[in-house]
């Protein structure tokens, strides 16, 4: 579904990225994780065509997305909705505006955009909330509608960058909860940047572990806890006081 080959990122001289390869498959729960810097909101950036990598290949659906035009890219973004860290909710819009604005282009009749809005936030877990400003939402209800935005154009895949980052546990929970429950509804690949590890390995298929612009690990869960590399253990035991598993229901 989602491939890097060989991929480098050096903006202004930096070497963010150095020779990553991934292979992300069709309908899994795939998590990266790193050091703060460690080039991971990178990856979902050079996945969405928002930047592009200095060497290597991108593959989105078997596509090469390296040299498409914006308008081809645009087609591409279609299939892979992005949920930023701060939900980039237009302020200025409401609720329903915001998650409509996908479908900006579709001339759709006010009735049928309405029932889209609706029925596209109620798969969130949101109702209610169409009028309201970003202002008047919590955290974890932006997140909902940054959510509720990117799975409207009906994406095959969903980029999650840092998406419990600024909650309290119990909304990161919940919000954890709604990521694996909408992998499985929607059929959907999901890619999640995180720093919450004990979130991560409640909804993983597998991980990767990027290090100094590489990836050091990718396998399960049970894989990267028992691995007898000090690199990772020396990054498992550095981030974590918690325990490494969530139960999540």
């Amino acid at each position: 579904m989602l491939e890097l080959r060989d991929v480098y990122f050096t903006p202004d001289g930096i070497q963010v990225l150095n020779g990553v390869n991934l292979q992300i498959d069709q309908g899994e729960i795939f998590v990266i994780m790193g050091a703060s810097g460690a080039g991971k909101s990178t990856i979902l950036r050079l996945i969405n065509g928002l930047i592009r990598p200095d060497a290597g290949e991108i593959f989105v659906d078997g596509v090469l997305i390296n040299n498409l035009t914006e308008k081809e890219m645009a087609r591409i973004r279609r299939k892979v909705g992005m949920v930023f860290q701060s939900a980039a909710l237009f302020d200025s819009l409401t609720v329903a505006e915001n998650v409509g604005f996908a479908w900006r282009n579709e001339k759709l009749p006010r009735p049928e955009l309405e029932k889209r809005v609706k029925e596209t936030l109620e798969v969130v877990g949101l109702s209610n909330v169409e009028e309201r400003m970003p202002a008047e939402l919590s955290g974890g209800m932006k997140k909902r509608v940054g959510l509720a935005r990117a799975i409207a154009m009906q994406p095959e895949a969903l980029l999650y960058d840092e998406p419990t980052a600024g909650l309290d546990p119990m909304t990161s929970n919940t919000i954890l909860k709604l990521i694996k429950d909408l992998n499985t509804r929607l059929n959907v690949t999901s890619v999640v940047v995180t720093h919450d590890l004990p979130g991560a390995f409640a909804i993983a298929d597998r991980v990767a572990l990027l290090q100094k612009g590489k990836i050091i690990f990718v396998g399960t869960v049970e894989e990267l806890k028992n691995s007898s590399e000090q690199s990772i253990q020396d990054f498992i035991l550095g981030n974590t006081n918690q325990e490494m598993a969530v139960k999540i229901g």
